[in-house]
């Protein structure tokens, strides 16, 4: 595809890696220039990595945690401070778990709700009235397809991600009539060191179909964005879990809890 280079900079946070560096790969191939911002000191190499590649593409990158309640003002003063017109959004840092949920520490608990929920939010506070003023913009917000039941060791991963679904769903009719769409990506398993993996456990989930590639992931979850979609579930398998999960639950909690002992006997 032929980039057609555009002044607007899209937004994409965890880009240092996986899924978060394709979305920036992706919206730098339609023409954006690109914030990508991790707590990854890694950004600046990845960074530079985007710009060898797309040689006409600005990228700023932006090392800092987002893990803080005052990380979404700092990170749009920044972008306000040096005139960059954030046009595309996209919540996709994250952090992943498998403990019961009194196993994990108060620590972890408030993390993981800070940057699946609070964060999130508070950008989509400050970047879409923006987005609403000058008449255009996109917001992708990564959930799970998790957030449509509570998966046994998944309780405040998959408890926030539905938190993400609902805003999204809310949002996107809220703000659909004013020129800015949101879009809820609900994707399976990922081909990431997100869930620690082994090499056999990963070939075997790519080829089954239930763990699907990032660049694969981002390019659909883009897709869905730009086509005004609610919502995006890549993935035949993903697809199929989520119609399971609306028919029969028991039975696809059953389904994940073997898919887990499977993957970690690879």
């Amino acid at each position: 595809m032929e980039r057609k280079n555009r002044p607007e900079y899209a937004l994409v946070t965890g880009a240092s890696s996986g899924i978060g560096f394709q979305y920036a790969r992706v919206l730098a191939g339609y023409g954006y220039n690109i914030v990508a911002v991790s707590n990854e000191a890694c950004m600046e190499e990845k960074a530079a990595e985007l710009r060898a590649e797309f040689p006409d593409c600005k990228v700023r990158p932006v090392v800092m945690d987002l893990g803080r309640v005052e990380a979404a003002g700092e990170l749009y003063d920044l972008c306000s401070s040096e005139g960059l017109t954030v046009e595309v959004l996209v919540n996709n840092a994250g952090v992943y778990h498998d403990r019961d949920f009194l196993d994990d520490s108060e620590a972890f608990t408030s993390l993981i709700l800070l940057l699946h929920c609070y964060t999130p939010a508070m950008l989509m506070h400050r970047f879409a009235p923006d987005m609403e003023a000058r008449g255009r913009g996109y917001i992708l917000n990564m959930s799970s397809v998790t957030s449509d039941f509570g998966a046994q060791r998944l309780s405040t991963y998959s408890s926030t991600k539905g938190f993400l679904r609902m805003l999204s769903r809310a949002t996107h009719v809220e703000l659909r009539s004013k020129g800015v769409n949101v879009t809820c990506v609900r994707p399976g398993a990922g081909a990431t060191t997100l869930y620690n993996l082994k090499p056999a456990a990963m070939k075997a989930g790519l080829f089954f179909g239930y763990i699907i590639t990032p660049e694969r992931l981002a390019r659909k979850g883009v897709r869905a964005l730009f086509r005004g979609r609610a919502q995006g579930t890549p993935g035949l398998y993903t697809k199929f879990l989520d119609l399971l999960v609306r028919l029969r639950p028991t039975a696809a909690l059953r389904l994940i809890r073997l898919l887990r002992i499977f993957l970690l006997l690879c």
